[in-house]
C-alpha cells in the first residue's frame, strides 16, 4: 500500500491534505489536487493520503467499514489520522497553513479530525456527518460541497452538517452543484475560486 504521495515545492508555503472515499486510495484526488493549486501565487505541498483499512471489495482502500456501518471504529480512525497528520507537519508549512479536503467518507472524516486540528480551512465534498458528531468552538471553516443529484450520498447529509455547524456558530457554507457523486469542473472552479479568496497571502 502507498500510504501518501506527497507532491511538494521547496518553496511551498501552503499544504494540501487529500482525503479519498471509500474503496478509493491515495492516487485518486491527486490529479484534484493539482488543478486546485496550480498557478496558484502561493506555492502548495500536496500530500494524499491512503485510508488504513483495505477495502472489501478487494481493492481500494477504507477508513472504516460502512456496509455495514461500524461506526464505533471512527474515533479509532480519527485518532490514527490525527496521529499522521501532526507527523507531516513541519516547521515550514504549520497545520494552520494547511487546507483540508476530504471526498465522501473522506469528507465525514474531515469534518471529524476538524473538531481536534485547528487547519487552515476544510472541504467536505460529497460528505455526511458521523452518528456523534459534535463540532466544537475555534473550528476552521468549512465548505461544504454536493451534488444535487447524488445518489450515492444524498444532498441531505451536507445540510444536516451545515446545520450543526450553524447552530454551533463555526464559520460554514454550502455549495450545490449540478452534478452526482463527483468532482466535477464546477466544483473545482467553486473549491479554487474560496482557496484564491480566503486563504492565499
Amino acid at each position: 500500500m502507498t500510504e501518501l504521495i506527497s507532491l511538494n515545492s521547496e518553496s511551498a508555503t501552503n499544504r494540501l491534505v487529500l482525503l479519498h472515499g471509500w474503496g478509493a486510495d491515495a492516487h485518486d484526488l491527486m490529479p484534484v489536487g493539482k488543478l486546485l493549486t496550480d498557478g496558484l501565487k502561493d506555492s502548495f505541498e500536496i500530500i494524499a493520503l491512503s485510508a488504513p483499512q483495505p477495502h472489501p471489495g478487494g481493492s481500494g482502500r477504507q477508513w472504516y467499514p460502512l456496509y455495514p456501518h461500524e461506526w464505533e471504529q471512527v474515533p479509532n480512525a480519527v485518532l490514527d489520522l490525527e496521529k499522521r497528520l501532526n507527523g507531516l507537519c513541519s516547521k515550514q508549512i504549520p497545520l494552520d497553513k494547511t487546507l483540508l479536503l476530504g471526498f465522501s467518507q473522506g469528507g465525514a472524516i474531515a469534518l471529524d479530525i476538524a473538531t481536534r486540528i485547528k487547519f487552515q480551512g476544510v472541504f467536505a465534498l460529497s460528505s455526511y456527518p458521523h452518528p456523534d458528531w459534535e463540532p466544537v468552538k475555534n473550528m476552521p471553516p468549512i465548505f461544504l460541497c454536493h451534488g444535487e443529484m447524488d445518489e450515492v450520498v444524498p444532498k441531505a447529509a451536507s445540510k444536516k452538517s451545515l446545520d450543526i455547524l450553524l447552530k454551533n456558530g463555526i464559520k460554514a457554507e454550502l455549495y450545490l452543484f449540478d452534478g452526482g457523486h463527483e468532482i466535477n469542473n464546477d466544483l473545482i472552479h467553486y473549491c479554487r475560486g474560496k482557496i484564491e479568496q480566503q486563504f492565499l497571502s
